[in-house]
C-alpha cells in the first residue's frame, strides 16, 4: 500500500529490529526527561518477543528505510513512532488511518506532557477521556487516554488496556 510516497505494510519479524530503532529515535526525540529508560537490547527484545507476538504492527518506508511504525491490538494502538526527520511529512497520518480502517473505534495512551502528540490526536478526531497521575505506568508519567469513534458509531464504555508512550 502507498501513501504520500510512503511504501505502507505489514511488518515481519525480520523488521522488528528496526522498528525497535525508530521507537527509541522517536520516544528520546519527544521526551527526553525519559531519555534511557531502556537499553537497545531491551528495546529489541520488547519488539521481538512483545510487541509481534500480540500486535499487528504496519511500517511506512521511504525507499528501503523504516520511517514509522504502528502496532494494534483489538482497538487499542499500543506504539505510533515516527523517526524525527520524517515527521510532520504525513506518515503518522498514514499509519494511523491504516489502523481507523480495520475499526469503528481506537484507543490510546500518551503522556500529558507530550504536546506534540496530543495536537496530532486531537487534530485526528481523538479526544481525551482520562488523565491519571502516571502511577500506573512504568514512566511514572502522567498519561491520557484517548478515544476515537468513526462518526457514525456511539462511543462505548471505557475499559482497561494497555499504555501506548507516543
Amino acid at each position: 500500500m502507498t501513501s504520500s510516497g510512503l511504501s505502507i505494510r505489514l511488518l515481519e519479524l525480520a523488521d522488528m529490529d528496526a522498528a525497535a530503532r525508530v521507537h527509541r529515535a522517536a520516544f528520546d526525540h519527544a521526551l527526553p526527561w525519559l531519555a534511557g529508560l531502556h537499553t537497545p537490547d531491551e528495546d529489541r527484545w520488547f519488539y521481538r518477543e512483545r510487541m509481534f507476538a500480540t500486535c499487528t504492527l504496519w511500517g511506512a518506508f521511504d525507499g528501503q528505510a523504516l520511517n514509522g511504525v504502528i502496532a494494534l491490538h483489538d482497538d487499542w494502538v499500543e506504539q505510533l513512532y515516527v523517526l524525527p526527520l520524517a515527521q510532520r511529512r504525513g506518515t503518522g497520518a498514514a499509519l494511523l488511518d491504516i489502523a481507523k480502517q480495520s475499526t469503528d473505534r481506537l484507543q490510546l495512551w500518551t503522556f500529558q506532557r507530550n504536546a506534540r502528540a496530543r495536537r496530532f490526536y486531537e487534530a485526528r478526531g481523538f479526544v481525551p477521556v482520562e488523565e491519571t497521575d502516571g502511577s500506573r505506568n512504568e514512566e511514572k508519567e502522567p498519561d491520557m487516554r484517548y478515544l476515537w469513534t468513526r462518526a457514525d458509531q456511539p462511543a462505548s464504555a471505557p475499559r482497561a488496556g494497555a499504555f501506548d508512550d507516543t
